[in-house]
């Protein structure tokens, strides 16, 4: 299937500031453009781009005062395959996980980790080992917050998360992820495009989602699945901009000075492909 994605965001600054914009999708997904994702900026900056150490696509610029928007509108192939579902896939030994990898078992600014190890084996620690113990630990976060877009926060911790019992989708995700790590299950957070594409529309306004992945034991080898611990259901067209420990690395705008948000509005809906040329045989 073909996507058609983007944004436009404006932000009122008080001088020059420098940002730092995770805008753009994953370097991965790249080949899947099928129009040019260009971010658009007015008044016009200069920007430079470059990989972050998760492997992100960074944009810095330097907003001149008074208002900036930016925006792009493009469209992405998408296997339109829902998120896969590998009850099978086993937990990896510590001893026996990539070096890379391990750091996705730390505590993290968002994912305190030693506050919740106790409740994490009090509640886990007899559930099946790999995917089945993920699968618990999605239902539980699932099931433990409610969603509320008024009571955004972006100091939530997954402790105060569990706590509150409440929160949007970074703290769903927040919250599995710490589960996970307590358990010694890597994972990382997710953040990107989630249209409503083979699930009923949802009347609130579109936003970008957040979502986790955990490493784990496949048919096929060891491998980052997703979960939601949000939805808690396979979803389609799912479009990575950024993976990272936590919200810290993954933030979509990051200002180093005051910048108020005066303008916030994504898209995200599947459009026709376009037809392909017939071949003729030679």
């Amino acid at each position: 299937m073909h996507i058609r994605t983007g944004f436009t965001l404006a932000f009122d600054t008080f001088g020059p500031t420098p940002m730092n914009l995770l805008l753009n999708v994953r370097p991965e997904r790249q080949s899947d453009l099928v129009t040019p994702e260009a971010i658009r900026f007015d008044p016009p900056v200069e920007a430079s781009q470059r990989i972050d150490a998760y492997g992100n696509l960074c944009t810095r610029i330097i907003a001149p005062g008074g208002r900036i928007t930016m925006s792009a509108d493009f469209v992405v192939a998408d296997s339109g395959e829902p998120d896969p579902v590998v009850p099978e896939a086993r937990q990896i030994p510590v001893q026996d996980l990539p070096d890379d990898v391990l750091v996705y078992l730390l505590g993290s600014r968002y994912c305190d980790t030693d506050k919740l190890s106790q409740t994490a084996w009090s509640l886990f620690g007899t559930a099946p080992e790999g995917w089945g113990r993920v699968q618990a630990i999605v239902d539980y976060a699932h099931q433990r917050l409610r969603f509320d877009y008024q009571m955004a926060d972006a100091t939530r911790t997954a402790s105060d998360g569990h706590a509150q019992q409440v929160g949007v989708c970074r703290d769903f995700a927040h919250l599995a992820i710490t589960l996970c790590r307590c358990m010694n299950i890597p994972a990382r957070y997710a953040t990107g495009y989630l249209g409503d594409i083979g699930v009923p529309k949802d009347p609130a306004p579109m936003d970008f989602s957040a979502w986790f992945e955990v490493f784990l034991e496949g048919p096929d080898g060891p491998r980052w699945y997703t979960f939601d611990a949000r939805h808690n259901r396979p979803r389609i067209g799912r479009i990575v901009m950024a993976r990272g420990r936590d919200a810290t690395d993954c933030a979509l705008t990051t200002s180093f000075g005051t910048a108020y948000l005066v303008q916030f509005d994504v898209h995200t809906d599947e459009v026709p492909a376009e037809p392909q040329p017939m071949r003729r045989a030679a």
